[in-house]
This record gives C-alpha cells, sequence and structure tokens, in this order.
C-alpha cells in the first residue's frame, strides 16, 4: 500500500513553523516527512528559506515515529559530500534511524551562491556519482581516503553513526539520471508521476526498491482563491527540472513563468476542495508505481487548515 507524506516547504514557511508543522502532521497521520533544502525560494512572493539541516535537528526532538527525508539535497557545490554525510548520519542518531538522505544534482538557483559557476549536467552527474561513492564509504564506518576528478577526501571518518545504515535517495528526471540512481541509490525519487522514469530506475539495478514522489496540491475551501494562490507562488513548477535546474534566481523564475496563467496551474495542480480531484492527482503516482508520495500544500499561512482537512476528509479517501 502506497504511504502518503508530508512536505515541509521551507521556501515558504519559517523554522518554528516547519517544526510545529511536522509535529502536527505526525499527529494526524502522516507516515513520513520530507524537507526541501534550498538557500533562495524559487520566487521572491514565496518569502522564506532556513536551515533545512537546523529544521531536521528540531523535527528529530518533536517527534517520534514520522520518517525524515531531504527532498533533496545537493552534495556538489554548497556542501562538500564529507559534510553532507556527517549531517545526514547526525539527523540520523537524532531520530533514532527514520532518516533518509535525498540527493540530487541541484538547481543553479541554489548552488551559485559559492561562486565557480554552474557546471553542466553532465559534469553534475559525474560530481553526484563521486560524492555518493564518498557519502557510502563514510557510512559504512571507518577512515576514508578519496581522490577522484572533482572531489578529494583526506583521512575522513565519521564518530557517530547510527546502528542501521542511512538509505541514500536519488533523484531522477531522465536516462542519465535514472542510470546513476539505479547503480547508487537505495531509493529513487522523482516529481513527475513518469512510469518510465521507474522502468529505467528497474533496469538499472533499482528493481523492487522504493520509489518516492512529490504532488503539490492547494486546499482551501474556495476554488478560486485557492487557484490564484498556486498561481503566485508555484507558477514556476510547470518549467521542468531541466530548465528549473538551470535559472540563477528567484527573478529569472519570475521572468520563466510570467506568462503563465491562472487556468494553466490549475490545469496541473488539483486546487480547491474536492476530495476525487486530489485523490486523482495523487493516485497517478500509485499507478505509476510510487511507493511513497509526499504532498506539497501551497502557501506557508495555510498549513493549519490543510492538515484539518487532511485528517478529516484527504487521508481517509487516499487510504480506502
Amino acid at each position: 500500500m502506497t504511504k502518503f507524506g508530508y512536505t515541509l516547504m521551507c521556501e515558504q514557511s519559517g523554522p518554528k513553523d516547519l517544526v510545529a508543522n511536522v509535529r502536527s502532521a505526525e499527529e494526524i497521520g502522516f507516515e513520513f516527512a520530507v524537507i526541501s533544502d534550498h538557500y533562495f525560494p524559487w520566487l521572491d512572493s514565496m518569502g522564506h528559506s532556513p536551515y533545512a539541516w537546523a529544521v531536521l535537528g528540531a523535527a528529530a526532538q518533536v517527534t517520534d515515529s514520522i520518517g525524515l527525508m531531504t527532498y533533496v539535497t545537493c552534495p556538489i557545490k554548497r556542501y562538500h559530500p564529507a559534510v553532507v554525510a556527517q549531517k545526514a548520519a547526525t539527523v540520523a542518531l537524532l531520530c533514532d534511524g527514520r532518516f533518509t538522505l535525498g540527493l540530487g544534482a541541484g538547481e543553479n538557483l541554489n548552488e551559485h551562491v559559492t561562486g565557480g559557476g554552474w557546471p553542466p549536467v553532465n559534469t553534475r552527474h559525474a560530481m553526484l556519482a563521486e560524492a555518493v561513492e564518498i557519502i557510502g564509504a563514510l557510512f559504512d564506518g571507518g577512515y576514508v581516503n578519496y581522490q577522484g576528478k572533482h572531489f578529494q577526501v583526506d583521512s575522513a571518518k565519521l564518530w557517530d553513526l547510527p546502528d542501521a545504515r542511512v538509505p541514500i535517495g536519488l533523484a531522477v528526471s531522465g536516462a542519465q539520471s535514472c542510470a546513476l540512481a539505479g547503480a547508487y541509490a537505495d531509493v529513487m525519487i522523482a516529481v513527475e508521476p513518469d512510469p518510465g522514469l521507474g522502468e529505467m530506475f528497474d533496469n538499472a539495478g533499482g528493481r523492487g526498491k522504493p520509489r518516492v514522489g512529490q504532488v503539490p496540491v492547494c486546499y482551501d475551501t474556495d476554488r478560486d482563491t485557492a487557484v490564484e494562490r498556486a498561481h503566485a507562488l508555484f507558477r514556476w513548477f510547470g518549467g521542468g527540472w531541466k530548465v528549473n535546474a538551470e535559472l540563477p534566481g528567484p527573478a529569472a523564475f519570475a521572468g520563466a513563468s510570467k506568462y503563465v496563467r491562472p487556468e494553466d496551474v490549475a490545469r496541473s495542480i488539483p486546487c480547491g476542495s474536492d476530495v476525487d480531484e486530489f485523490v486523482k492527482a495523487i493516485g497517478a503516482y500509485s499507478a505509476a508505481g510510487f511507493t511513497d508520495v509526499a504532498l506539497v500544500q501551497i502557501g506557508g499561512q495555510h498549513q493549519d487548515s490543510f492538515l484539518a482537512w487532511c485528517e478529516k476528509e484527504l487521508l481517509p479517501a487516499l487510504r480506502t
């Protein structure tokens, strides 16, 4: 049976609200929570971008059973992979093994802040492969030395490791990333219900492994209000990750989505309070072979009403 999760969207809420939201999500029955790891929001109107790893540490202390996962962390520019491994191991200990490290090749939006330019996609995938090798070696324990084309590690060791190895998820969007995930990952991550991604992941070695999807939704008792909010905050989503990964900042996302209309957003994101519409959109992921689906409620100030509706109507409908 598909597991349903809740998204801590750092780009639309401050750190204290995110911690309160994950506690509420656990209380109403969500089985896992994923968290974005950005330096910038996609649009200025979103208004936030706290440090995801500090939020995870706090989330681990206010929850007891809900799974936690980065969705996703880029270990190739803003963070060195050896540091990512240390952070992930620490969070896994704090939450008693409920943590999955979700990784991806990143976005210019967040990674440009450390300088050095934004590498082309082939280079980013090569860097990600090296990063996963380093992180996996550190998770296995002992001292690690690594001399790659892109990264060097000199006598690194994680002194605090959980008993069980931290699972690694990799984000996929095409053949190249699916091949990488099949070879290295314990979990496949994607943001579109494309069964072809799962097939490529299977063929590359991922058969039988979990796959986690994510779907944006915009609950409101008034559908027009929901559509307006989704358009204001999430109209960038339709660009696709191949485009979005290259844009350098919120102004670029605003320009790229300038001509996206509210009705365009409403066709791709369920808006309002029609349970059947939400179930259909979420169910597309289950039909495509995803084992876990995380929901993104659009609008930082609208999480409490969304969670209450999920407890009363949406989650029961999804589970039947």
